[in-house]
């Protein structure tokens, strides 16, 4: 029974596949083919393994509100200051990309990764994520 449903309805399934393809290809389109951290895992990433936020946003919108102690490299002038980054890299600390909605960050994170940054986190969720669990931000 169930197999003739599914031969009468082979479109359906068909489409199902590529819904779900594309889905896991946006997802890691949009990390970066970073590792993801969520809100509630960052003030534990920053404060054992010493994780460096960067904020991609624009001045105007970091100015805001952003995660305490965060640095703001605009995503427009990120390939132009990788040089500031390079420190943390040498460390081996854990980098942290953030935006608004996190869909920067994933753009930010293909760039460090493209630049040999091993070390690359994106915020799931973004700063609307932080805000939403009531961590701290600093205007």
């Amino acid at each position: 029974m169930d197999i003739q449903f599914i031969a009468e309805n082979w479109h359906l399934f068909a489409a199902l596949v590529v819904i779900c393809t594309l889905l896991v290809v946006d997802s890691l389109r949009r990390s970066g083919g970073s590792s993801q951290v969520s809100a509630v895992q960052l003030p534990q990433l920053i404060n054992h393994d010493g994780a460096v936020v960067v904020d991609v946003c624009e001045s105007a919108e970091f100015d805001k509100g952003h995660i305490p102690a965060a640095i703001n490299i605009p995503m427009g002038q990120l390939k132009d200051n990788l040089k500031r980054l390079n420190k943390y890299r040498d460390r081996k600390k854990p980098i942290v990309l953030t935006c608004q909605s996190g869909t920067r960050a994933g753009r930010a994170a293909a760039i460090l990764r493209k630049n040999e940054f091993s070390n690359v986190y994106t915020l799931t969720g973004g700063i609307a994520a932080w805000e939403k669990e009531n961590l701290p931000i600093e205007r």
